[in-house]
């Protein structure tokens, strides 16, 4: 009989905040919880709400969850997710929030090119039809320190990279966001070096773990959160999980990443999750969670390693894997 014991950063299902609590929206009017929620920040939540009843996509969600991928840590309240942002687009402070919210996310194409069999360019919601969506529980651990824990909904990296069909010489896939100073103001500060691009290798980018986000919480993903699509790379730091991707490139060349390309000694290319390797101006031992401040121990890959540690083996002597 074939068995599959449990990853060591999994805990039972049981365990997890239970999916009808947030799926469930008239499950969520009767619970004494939403109003504190709405309380917290009514205007995230009305935001939410008109970006749900706008978004051609909305009908596609809640999708079934993949009990493959739980938590060892309670899911952190959506309005702290959708309120305390990392999106340079639109400046360097966390409540950047309410401008990254006006970006519009309609029309919305998204190119495949580079080294591909024939590339293409694809209108968001023709794509959203043609993978096969599902939600994921992932840690999300920042290189500042703060960590959060997220019901994504999306699909796998890897169906994207079969719906590309590259070619067998492509090492690496490039991802870039939009470009466009007119609506995110950040882009006019000519020292960055627009547009965001982050890239992995072809390896990377088909490990199981590797996902496009589309949507949380059971609804489209808002703008300030990477809307219409984003990565997630839950085991390396947040700075390389790119938002509002237009672009997916294959190249046989490694790509110059946005942080690295700014600050190579902090921020590396390859950025995998290590407490034992701080960054030069704080530890990375331990992580703060949004939604309740405690402060927990940081674990090798976020704690992925099982799934994705092969990826980097014979590796440690020539390369930073984890900056």
């Amino acid at each position: 009989m074939l068995t599959r014991s449990k990853p060591g950063w999994a805990i039972p299902e049981a365990s997890a905040t239970p999916e009808g609590v947030y799926l469930n929206r008239r499950a969520l009017l009767k619970s004494a919880a939403l109003p504190l929620i709405l309380a917290a920040s009514p205007l995230a939540a009305g935001l939410a709400r008109a970006a749900e009843s706008s978004d051609p996509s909305a009908g596609l969600y809640p999708v079934a969850r993949n009990p493959r991928y739980s938590l060892d840590r309670a899911v952190t309240p959506e309005s702290e997710v959708t309120t305390y942002n990392n999106f340079y687009e639109f400046g360097s402070q966390k409540e950047i929030w309410r401008n990254a919210a006006k970006l519009p996310v309609r029309p919305w194409t998204v190119t495949i090119d580079g080294m591909v069999e024939k590339p293409q360019t694809v209108d968001i919601d023709t794509l959203l039809k043609a993978m096969p969506l599902e939600e994921r529980l992932y840690r999300h651990r920042c290189v500042e320190a703060w960590a959060m824990a997220v019901p994504w909904s999306g699909f796998p990296l890897k169906a994207l990279v079969d719906f590309a069909k590259p070619l067998g010489s492509a090492k690496y896939l490039t991802m870039q966001t939009f470009l466009d100073s007119s609506v995110a103001s950040g882009q006019r500060q000519f020292w960055y070096p627009w547009p965001y691009t982050e890239g992995l290798t072809v390896a990377e980018a088909t490990n199981e773990m590797a996902f496009i986000v589309t949507g949380a919480y059971g609804k489209p993903l808002p703008p300030q959160n990477g809307s219409p699509l984003r990565l997630a790379v839950p085991w390396k730091y947040g700075f390389k999980s790119i938002k509002s991707i237009v672009r997916f490139a294959f190249t046989d060349k490694k790509p110059d990443t946005f942080w690295e390309h700014l600050q190579a000694s902090e921020y590396g290319f390859w950025a995998n999750v290590n407490p034992k390797v701080p960054h030069p101006r704080w530890s990375q031992a331990t992580e703060r969670l949004l939604g309740s401040g405690e402060r927990v121990p940081t674990q090798l890959y976020n704690g992925y390693g099982e799934y994705v540690a092969t990826l980097y083996s014979g590796m440690e002597k020539n390369e930073k894997l984890f900056m």
